[in-house]
């Protein structure tokens, strides 16, 4: 098997030139991939915190990488439904929190990794959200020195973001990059094993699990789709001409003005 970073440098390199990916699945039997996997998530706070079973990152061992490298030959493996608790909100809401098994999140994290090297550079360069070395700084300097004729600005917000991925729309979008079926497969199984609540089993028949390694990326391939229509009609659309359309205040007083300089022309007039 080729070294983890190897595998990822291929992956960034297709995905640079929008090549598709024929055989995605085949790096989940990667060793070095889970090992890679493991250095970055094992000293995350929630490493330790169980899910829906008593394991945590306290038993790992390389047999249980190659008992699930094993179980992903066959197809066999299968994820754990998670552990769902609330964490308060700053406006006292609630929201809610799904906390996989141990061995969820190392494949996850295997998943991540693979997904991001490959969509990474095709994201748009307008999007800062959950993306390695940008966020609310990297939008807000891009604003300060690029949008310099900017007057106003629409904030938005989309309702529970995770929770709404449609599982189908999901699944097609990955399939127009992604020509392997065992992998999409996989996918489905992770966006569908559901939630334990009050130990009560939940389906999940939309969204990805808030807390899941691999769910800020799924919602950024989702959303990449909202970027591109931007960019691609409604920029085109709605920045035509040279000079910026003037606005209905604007040009109500500039009627008023008009009046007004008529008005001051026929007193003039009759002056005379």
């Amino acid at each position: 098997m080729q070294d983890a970073g190897t595998v990822l440098a291929v992956l960034r390199e297709r995905g640079r030139k929008g090549l598709p990916c024929d055989e995605l699945y085949r790096q989940l039997f990667n060793k070095e991939m889970y090992l890679l996997a493991y250095g970055r998530i094992y000293a995350n706070q929630g490493a330790m915190t169980p899910g829906a079973s008593a394991e945590t990152a306290d038993g790992m061992s390389e047999a249980k990488i190659d008992a699930i490298i094993e179980a992903m030959r066959h197809e066999r493996y299968r994820f754990a439904p998670a552990r769902r608790v609330f964490i308060p909100k700053k406006n006292g809401k609630l929201r809610p929190l799904g906390l996989p098994s141990w061995s969820d999140k190392l494949v996850g994290e295997v998943v991540r990794l693979l997904l991001e090297a490959y969509y990474e550079p095709q994201f748009s360069d307008r999007s800062h959200g959950f993306r390695k070395k940008r966020g609310c700084h990297t939008a807000l300097r891009e604003i300060e020195y690029s949008w310099t004729g900017t007057t106003w600005f629409i904030e938005g917000d989309i309702a529970d973001c995770f929770g709404s991925l449609d599982h189908d729309v999901m699944v097609r979008i990955l399939a127009e990059k992604i020509h392997d079926n065992r992998f999409q497969r996989l996918i489905v199984n992770m966006l569908k094993a559901g939630y334990l609540e009050d130990w009560q089993y939940h389906e999940t028949l939309s969204g990805c699990p808030q807390g899941g390694v691999v769910s800020p990326i799924l919602s950024n391939i989702y959303l990449d789709k909202l970027d591109k229509f931007a960019e691609q009609v409604l920029i085109p659309e709605y920045t035509q001409g040279n000079h910026r359309k003037r606005s209905l205040e604007y040009q109500r007083l500039n009627a008023r003005r008009h009046l007004a300089r008529k008005r001051s022309d026929r007193a003039a007039a009759n002056a005379v």
